[in-house]
């Protein structure tokens, strides 16, 4: 699995740490009580299937718990558990997720994201497990379980760790894949900030990408119903956004700063009663915009992801 050397970016929150960790299945404890039914289901009986057939692929989700030592809150996973406990396995190989909240954790990740379905299926190739033998155990098609084996090729590691936690299509990759390692980079930035995954922008990112940016720089991008004239706008706009974007993320730190001493001082001063009255008479104007200042809501820093 080919990946390109690039420099490193600036230091990015990942919502895992960077490891695995093996634990005793018994040191997981469940945030949520599985129903009488569960056992009967179909879902149930294919993931009991899949483990005794290929073992473990995808790990449960757990975070560290702050209570007791040694123990795990379980976020994602619940089924996979209880399987186990029924197998006997006394041990499990677990992601550990950086957020303690197991709803705000549900309610943002319902399933495993791409990359880290790519390393579990790599592991469990590397350990002799045939592709074939995993698609069956997954109900995939074989050919989609050699496309996510190979998801990461081509891919630099910079641009991995940026979307590591993030779900992406599979063609978002395979557009990066057209792309030089900082251009990579950049387009995995640009997505973060947008909050936008899709193949439909990263198609976009693709477009505005100047040609000396791309692998092959000698064969002219093509997209459907632009022409080569749009493109060079595109082009344009696309790095002009982008400048913008490291503008604004370059003073946010100092700004953020400044307004909150700003509040915090009007908050002082509107605490005075000689003041309010004097606003009040003189400058009922500067009171209201003082007053919507000193109530704003601390102002959260950019999602670092």
């Amino acid at each position: 699995m080919s990946r390109g050397k690039c420099k490193t970016p600036d230091a990015v929150a990942l919502g895992f740490e960077s490891d695995c960790i093996t634990v005793p299945v018994e040191a997981v404890l469940p945030v949520k009580a599985l129903s009488a039914s569960v056992k009967s289901s179909r879902k149930y009986r294919q993931i009991t299937a899949s483990i005794k057939e290929v073992g473990l692929v995808e790990p449960p989700v757990v975070t560290r718990s702050t209570g007791e030592e040694d123990t795990y809150m379980l976020l994602d996973g619940h089924i996979r558990i209880e399987v186990l406990k029924d197998l006997g396995v006394e041990r499990v190989e677990c992601l550990i997720s950086t957020d303690d909240e197991a709803f705000t954790y549900n309610k943002r990740i319902s399933r495993l994201a791409p990359i880290q379905e790519h390393k579990m299926i790599r592991r469990a190739i590397e350990r002799g497990v045939s592709e074939e033998k995993i698609a069956l155990a997954l109900d995939l098609n074989p050919r989609s379980i050699v496309r996510k084996a190979r998801l990461l090729d081509g891919i630099c590691e910079e641009a991995v760790g940026i979307l590591k936690d993030k779900h992406c299509a599979t063609a978002v990759f395979e557009v990066l894949r057209k792309m030089k390692a900082m251009r990579q980079i950049e387009a995995a930035e640009l997505m973060m900030n947008a909050n936008n995954y899709s193949p439909a922008y990263i198609s976009a990112i693709l477009a505005g990408t100047p040609q000396t940016q791309l692998v092959d720089t000698k064969k002219p991008k093509k997209m459907r119903g632009i022409t080569p004239e749009a493109m060079a706008r595109m082009e344009r706009e696309l790095a002009r956004l982008q400048e913008g974007i490291t503008s604004i993320q370059d003073s946010y730190g100092q700004d953020h700063l400044q307004l909150t001493v700003i509040k915090g001082y009007l908050a002082k001063l509107l605490g005075n009663a000689r003041i309010v009255r004097y606003l009040m008479q003189h400058r009922p104007e500067f009171l209201t915009e003082f007053q919507a200042i000193s109530e704003m809501a601390s102002a959260p820093p950019p999602e670092a992801e």
